[in-house]
């Protein structure tokens, strides 16, 4: 155990200069949701053009343009929700400044409430309550922290919103590159698609599980279900419906 490697030093002045740095923000989750969503989307367009029995060009055009529709759709969703969290900061530092200025004895009390909470008493307790209060900017922060559960920052949301989008855009294109091979035709597109689908799915567990520490085969095998899951489900609606688009062509 003595000879464990550690992920970081705890030497005092790494200590002192670690934790004086901005904490670096991370857009995996970002990624993971776009690459898995991105493929999904595709796979699903595809096992419904397959399930319905059409060509597999329907399946490459419907597929770009479902798959750039909602790589800009998750791109701006996921805008809006990061963007959401730094105006609901914002909102919450307002409030806590304002309450500070009008009612500074019932936030001293919270303040001497959340540390109590902690394990703090007597005159230790009432010491860290003059200290915090006596630092506007570290009461506020404090308050946002411990008494509203936020960070202080959050991600870019411009950032999170390209990540998603990017990686959207690039695992979604997998599935679809068979349907450019000119030696493949009919049913070998789908099932060459399937495969490389499968590949990418499980690609994008496995990167998370590598990333994360996670059991890498794991996180590749619940992604890979997911996708398949969904996969399933878009190829038997396609099948249900078929019926219908041959009355369409007929008509």
């Amino acid at each position: 155990m003595a000879n464990t490697p550690l992920e970081h030093s705890h030497q005092p002045e790494a200590i002192r200069e670690r934790l004086s740095e901005q904490p670096s923000q991370s857009y995996l989750s970002d990624a993971i949701l776009g690459g898995i969503d991105g493929c999904v989307t595709t796979v699903a367009v595809i096992a419904s053009v397959a399930g319905a029995g059409l060509p597999g060009m329907i399946a490459f055009v419907l597929g770009i343009a479902s798959l750039i529709a909602d790589a800009f759709s998750m791109g701006v969703s996921n805008y809006q929700a990061v963007k959401s969290q730094d105006d609901a900061r914002e909102q919450l530092r307002d409030q806590e400044e304002r309450h500070i200025r009008f009612a500074p004895e019932g936030e001293r009390e919270e303040i001497r409430e959340i540390f109590r909470q902690k394990g703090f008493e007597g005159d230790t307790l009432e010491q860290v309550v003059d200290t915090i209060s006596a630092d506007k900017r570290l009461w506020v922060n404090t308050m946002i922290q411990e008494e509203f559960g936020y960070a202080l920052s959050g991600p870019a949301p411009l950032k999170a919103a390209l990540a998603t989008f990017w990686v959207f855009i690039a695992v979604g294109l997998i599935p679809l590159l068979p349907f450019l091979l000119p030696f493949l035709a009919g049913m070998e597109m789908f099932l060459v698609s399937g495969i490389t689908a499968i590949v990418a799915l499980f690609g994008v567990g496995w990167v998370k599980g590598q990333i994360l520490g996670m059991a890498r085969l794991r996180a590749g095998l619940e992604t890979l279900a997911m996708g398949g899951g969904a996969a399933l489900l878009a190829f038997l609606l396609g099948f249900v419906f078929e019926p219908m688009l041959g009355e369409l062509r007929l008509g």
